[in-house]
Formats: structure tokens, sequence, C-alpha cells
């Protein structure tokens, strides 16, 4: 049982005991004055490498209880004194079933959304944007830009309607219209594919040599004020931070250069954001989880300011 009478402040539970929430948050599917929703999408049958992520949200639920001890760093503020976060559990997927996964978790997405609460979501593997993009698109009426953190675009050909892949679902994304293209931005890309999609890449080397800053100021100039999903798979960090991940590629991100990205974030209108492919089988002393749950606490600080100046 959660030692919480509401959705404000901090946990009075041990760091090394008791229910593993994300951040200490309330477990609850009352979504009556929630700003900000977390839940899980534990898939991962449209990997095409090792699978695994569907342990993912477990995995970084576990590893934010110490990000829920102290007042956010460098921030220096309490995120929940103003902003009213749950944890509404996982997405239930019949994974016997494969037709049906796609549905479900456009459905999970379509109920949350409708409360007007904002969305951070957990995977399992990348494919889950797609139905979560789809939901949010229909929530907003218009196509939204995509912040789209990675080693890989996933913008290889679609396969059609029925395939489940994770390497693809922006193409398809895409060609259904549900991307903003002009104002999109992949960020840490170090494969390549030779499918152009119109949006702008920051590939992982032009990052290491100009710098995490100015790779910010290059996401502001070209996200600027469109509605603005972000998605972050975590294999945009090298193996050395993130090894426990299911496609890892050597010379990504640090962990600093993602979490100053990030941070800088506070003037996108970010509508929602996933944190994907973190697979703890594959990794090393949870630091894959630890650097997946910081990215997720750093984006609930950017919400909360964002929040605030909007009063």
């Amino acid at each position: 049982m959660m030692r919480r009478d509401g959705f404000y402040g901090r946990s009075p539970v041990n760091t090394f005991a008791g229910v593993l929430s994300f951040m200490r948050r309330r477990y609850t599917r009352d979504l009556t004055g929630v700003d900000v929703v977390v839940s899980g999408i534990p898939l991962d049958l449209a990997t095409t490498y090792r699978p695994g992520a569907r342990f993912g949200p477990a995995a970084i639920r576990a590893a934010s209880v110490q990000a829920a001890e102290l007042k956010a760093f460098p921030w220096g503020f309490d995120p929940f004194d103003d902003l009213a976060v749950i944890d509404y559990g996982d997405c239930w997927l019949d994974a016997a079933r494969p037709s049906t996964l796609t549905g479900a978790i456009l459905e999970h997405a379509r109920s949350i959304l409708a409360s007007g609460a904002t969305m951070l979501t957990f995977g399992g593997d990348h494919y889950i944007t797609y139905p979560l993009l789809k939901a949010h698109v229909e929530k907003l009426g218009r196509p939204v830009a995509l912040i789209h953190f990675d080693a890989h675009t996933d913008t290889w050909p679609d396969e059609g309607p029925d395939s489940l892949n994770h390497g693809t679902m922006f193409d398809r994304a895409r060609k259904e219209g549900l991307l903003d293209a002009e104002h999109s931005i992949h960020i840490g890309i170090r494969t390549w594919t030779d499918n152009a999609t119109g949006i702008e890449t920051l590939d992982a080397p032009w990052i290491h040599e100009l710098g995490s800053q100015a790779a910010l100021a290059r996401i502001m100039e070209r996200v600027r004020a469109a509605p603005a999903y972000l998605t972050f798979d975590i294999d945009c960090l090298d193996p050395a931070y993130a090894p426990g991940t299911g496609t890892p590629v050597p010379g990504g991100l640090t962990s600093a250069q993602a979490l100053h990205i990030v941070r800088g974030l506070e003037p996108v209108n970010l509508v929602g954001i996933d944190i994907v492919e973190v697979a703890p089988t594959y990794d090393h002393g949870e630091i894959t989880a630890l650097a997946a749950a910081h990215i997720a606490a750093d984006l609930l600080c950017v919400l909360r300011n964002r929040k605030l100046s909007r009063r």
C-alpha cells in the first residue's frame, strides 16, 4: 500500500522499500485533476534484434526511486509541489494475439488523453510510438512535430498495416499524415537509411563536434511553436551509458549530453512523451534504467515549468 493521500508532494516511503510506482507517485486510474499520467506499454514483439523491452517499464520504475528522494537537480525544486502526476499502471496487451496490439495501445492512449492529461509513457519497443502518435493526432486534430532521440531514424520502408516493426513506424506515420515533417527532427542518429522523409537529422557526430547546446538551438529553430511529441529511444545513448537495449550502436550521446538537451526543452510545446527500448536483461548495474528514469524526471521538471508559465 502506498503511503500517499494525494497527487502532490514527496513520498514518505524509503527508497529501498515499498511499491515501485514511478517516482513514488500514487497508483490510480482516477484522472480527475491530473496533469501527467505515467504508464507503461510492455511490448517487445516488434523488435528486429534482441527482445526484452517488455520489462522496461518495471525497470524504469525501480530505477526512479532515488530520483524521488530529493529536490530535482539542477532545478532546485520538487516538481510534485506543482505538478499532479500519477502512475496509471500498464496497458493490458494480449501477446498471443498480435493483431490486437495496435488497437489496445490506441485505446489505452485515447482513454488517458480524453482527460486532458499529458502522457509520459514507458516502453516497450519503439513500435508503441506509432499508436501513441495516432491517438495524439486524433486528440489535437492536426499533425505533430516529432522530436526523436535515437540511433536509428526508424523510417525504413513500411511493410503495410499488418506489420509490427520498430524500425518502420515513422515511415508509416509520415504516409498517414501524422507527422509535421517540416518541424520534426531526429537527434543522435548513427545508422544509415536511404528512405528520406523530409525530417532533419542531427547525427551523433554532428553533436559530438558542435555540442549539445548547438543541438538544442537547432531543435528550437526546427520545432518552433508546433505541438511536439518527444520520443526517446534509449539507444540514442552510447552503449557505455545504455547497454541495456535491443539494438545498441557505438558512438552515441553521453548521458550528460542527452540530459543537457532535454533540460533545455522548456520552450517547446510538448504534447506527449515516451521513453522506449530499455531492455534490463542486457543492462549492467541498472545504468540504462537509471538514465531513462532521470531523463523522465527532467522532462517532468520541464512540464512543471511550462505549467507555471501558463498561469
